[in-house]
C-alpha cells in the first residue's frame, strides 16, 4: 500500500483531538494526506489536517459520507458511529481498527466477558442494569462501579468502599468489578498489521492522579522483575490475537501483591501511556499504528533512552483561555521535550500537553518529573 501515498491516497481519522494531531506529524513523514472529521470547529488538528471536516463521530450519515472520500479509516477515538463503519468496510473501504472490535470494546460490559469467554485474566466483575443493583451485590465491596458505555479518561468509574457510597454508582447499565489490592499500575502497547506480526513496546508503569482517575504520569521501562513483564507481553499478544484487530492496542493491567497480572481495560488505538515513545523509543506509537494500518512492516520498539512522560492537566480553579506558567524554566532544563496540544480553552483537569523527560536511569527521571509537576502550570 505504501506506493499509493505518493499518488491519491487520503487516510480518513475519526475524532481531531491531540492523538490525531500527533499521528498527522508522523503521518507527515509518509507524505500521508490526512482527512479529519471531529465535532469542534477548534479541535487540535484543525489546521494541520490536509482537510478537517466538522461533524458528528456518532452520526452514521456524517460518518459514512467521510469515510467514503478516503482510502483507509482509523480513529483516535472510540466512541464513533461503528455501524456506518460497518457498511464503509462492506463497501471495500478499509476501516482499522476493525468495527466489530470498536463495537466490543465501546462497552465495558462486553469487554469484560470478552475476556472471561477467552480465559484473559481479569477482576472479578458483576453486570448491573441500576443503582438498585449494588445493594445486592454489598458482599463484593470494596469495589468499582464502570458504566458500560461512554465513560473514559476517568469519566464513567466510581469507586464503592462501603454500603454508604451506592447512591454514588451509575443507575445506568454497568459492571461492578472487585477492587485490586494491586503493587503497580502498568500498561503494554501491541500493535498488529494486515498480514498479522504483532510487536509489543516495553512494559511502561503508570501513576495515576488521587482525584480524576486519569494517568498523571508515567516512566518507561517500567520497574517489574523479567517473569512480570512476560506475562504482560503474554496477555497483551493474546488480547489483540483474539480479537483479530488490525491497529495499535493499549492494554492497562494491574499486577498484584501476588504475581498475577489482570487485565483492566484497552483502547484500540494510539494512547497516553505510549506519549513517551516519540522521544525514548526507535519508532513511535503513532507510527507503529500507520505501519500496522497501511500494510507496512512494523517498527523497532526498542527503548533508545529511559524516559517519563507528564501529563500536563488545566489546574484546578482555572477556566478561560489557557496560559502556560513555568514554560521557560522547563526549556532551560535538559532531557525535557514539551508536547502542547494546541487547545486554547483551558479547565480543571483538560489535557493541555505532555511533557517528555529523559534520563540514564530510574532516580533521575523521578527527580525531573517532580521537577516538571512543580514548575509549570497551565492557568487562565
Amino acid at each position: 500500500m505504501i506506493n499509493t501515498f505518493y499518488q491519491d491516497f487520503t487516510l480518513g481519522v475519526l475524532g481531531g483531538g491531540q492523538l490525531g494531531r500527533m499521528l498527522i506529524q508522523s503521518a507527515i513523514d509518509f507524505n500521508i494526506d490526512v482527512h479529519i472529521l471531529d465535532p469542534d470547529e477548534h479541535a487540535p488538528c484543525r489546521y494541520i489536517a490536509t482537510k478537517f471536516t466538522q461533524g458528528s463521530l456518532t452520526d452514521f450519515d456524517t460518518v459514512y459520507q467521510f469515510g467514503k472520500s478516503c482510502d483507509v479509516v482509523t480513529i483516535e477515538i472510540e466512541n464513533v458511529n461503528t455501524e456506518a463503519l460497518q457498511k464503509l468496510k462492506a463497501e471495500g473501504i478499509r476501516v482499522f481498527p476493525e468495527p466489530e472490535v470498536i463495537a466490543l470494546i465501546q462497552d465495558k460490559r462486553a469487554q469484560k466477558q470478552f475476556y472471561q469467554k477467552h480465559q484473559i485474566p481479569t477482576a472479578d466483575f458483576v453486570l448491573t442494569e441500576n443503582r438498585e443493583d449494588l445493594q445486592q451485590l454489598q458482599h463484593m465491596l470494596p469495589a468499582v462501579h464502570k458504566l458500560g458505555k461512554e465513560g473514559y479518561d476517568g469519566r464513567g468509574v466510581q469507586k464503592i468502599q462501603t454500603a454508604d457510597d451506592i447512591e454514588k454508582g451509575f443507575d445506568r447499565p454497568g459492571l461492578l468489578e472487585k477492587m485490586i489490592d494491586f503493587e503497580k499500575e502498568i500498561a503494554v502497547i501491541v500493535a498488529r498489521n494486515i498480514q498479522g506480526e504483532i510487536k509489543t513496546f516495553p512494559v511502561v508503569e503508570l501513576v495515576f492522579h488521587p482525584e480524576k482517575n486519569l494517568v498523571e504520569y508515567l516512566f518507561s521501562p517500567a520497574q517489574i522483575n523479567p517473569d512480570i513483564e512476560q506475562k504482560a507481553k503474554h496477555i497483551a499478544i493474546e488480547v489483540i490475537r483474539k480479537l483479530d484487530m488490525t491497529g495499535l492496542l493499549a492494554v492497562e493491567m494491574f499486577v498484584t501483591k501476588t504475581g498475577d497480572v489482570l487485565v483492566n481495560e484497552v483502547a484500540p488505538r494510539t494512547h497516553n501511556s505510549g506519549h513517551q515513545t516519540i522521544e525514548g523509543n526507535v519508532t513511535s506509537q503513532f507510527e507503529q499504528h500507520l505501519r500496522a494500518i497501511l500494510d507496512m512492516p512494523l517498527g523497532n520498539t526498542d527503548i533508545k533512552v529511559p524516559a517519563a512522560m507528564v501529563n500536563l492537566l488545566g489546574e484546578d480553579g482555572y477556566t478561560g483561555m489557557a496560559k502556560f506558567a513555568g514554560l521557560n524554566k522547563l526549556l532551560e532544563t535538559e532531557g525535557v521535550k514539551i508536547h502542547l496540544y494546541g487547545k486554547k480553552f483551558t479547565k480543571p483537569f483538560r489535557k493541555m500537553g505532555h511533557i517528555t523527560v529523559i534520563g540514564q536511569d530510574i532516580s533521575q527521571l523521578k527527580e525531573k518529573v517532580q521537577l516538571v509537576k512543580e514548575t509549570i502550570k497551565v492557568i487562565a
